[in-house]
C-alpha cells in the first residue's frame, strides 16, 4: 500500500481551460460529442469519464480525442469508467503519451475521487477498481487517497558494462 498524497480537483491546477473552479460532472464538447466529465489532479492530471459500457468502446479513436482536446492545453489522461456497484469499479485508461494502459495506480486514484464527489462510492472505504491489468484497492478520503495493489515480477535480467 502506498499514501497517493492528497486529491487535488482545482480546474487550474490541471490545467484547463474551462472558466470554472472544479471540473465535477461538467458537461463538455470533445470531439463533436458531449460528455460529463470530472478532473482530478493526483500528482498528474486525470479526467474521469463514467460511461454504461466499457467493452465496445473504441478507446484507441476516443483516447487521443480526449488527450488532445483544447480544454487541457497539457493534454490529460482519461479514465473510462463503470460503476458496477457502490465497492467497485471497472476502468480503461487512455495514457497521454503512451496509449491504453492495462494499470495505472493515479488513474484509479482518481477514478475513485471522482466517483466519491459524484455520491457513487462512499468515502473511507475500500473500493476495488478492475483493470485489464488485474485489481487495485483505492481508499479515498478528503485527506488522503491510500492505494493498495499486488506487487509481482514482470521482468528478470542482467546488464554488462
Amino acid at each position: 500500500s502506498v499514501d497517493m498524497g492528497k486529491a487535488d480537483f482545482s480546474a487550474e491546477l490541471l490545467p484547463s481551460t474551462v472558466d470554472t473552479d472544479k471540473i465535477i460532472d461538467y458537461p463538455a464538447k470533445i470531439a463533436e460529442k458531449h460528455y460529463n466529465i470530472t478532473c482530478v489532479n493526483v500528482g498528474n492530471p486525470h479526467c474521469v469519464v463514467f460511461c454504461d459500457n466499457l467493452e465496445g468502446m473504441e478507446l484507441e479513436e476516443i483516447g487521443p480525442k480526449f488527450e488532445n482536446a483544447p480544454i487541457f492545453p497539457e493534454r490529460i489522461n482519461t479514465e473510462f469508467v463503470r460503476v458496477v456497484n457502490t465497492n467497485m469499479l471497472k476502468m480503461r485508461v487512455w495514457e497521454r503519451g503512451n496509449g491504453e494502459t492495462f494499470a495505472c495506480g493515479t488513474g484509479a486514484c482518481a477514478a475513485v475521487a471522482a466517483a466519491t464527489q459524484k455520491g457513487l462510492c462512499p468515502k473511507g472505504e475500500d473500493i476495488t477498481v478492475k483493470v485489464k491489468g488485474g485489481d487495485l484497492i483505492v481508499n479515498y478520503t478528503d485527506e488522503r487517497i491510500i492505494l493498495t495493489g499486488d506487487a509481482v515480477l514482470v521482468y528478470e535480467g542482467v546488464t554488462e558494462y
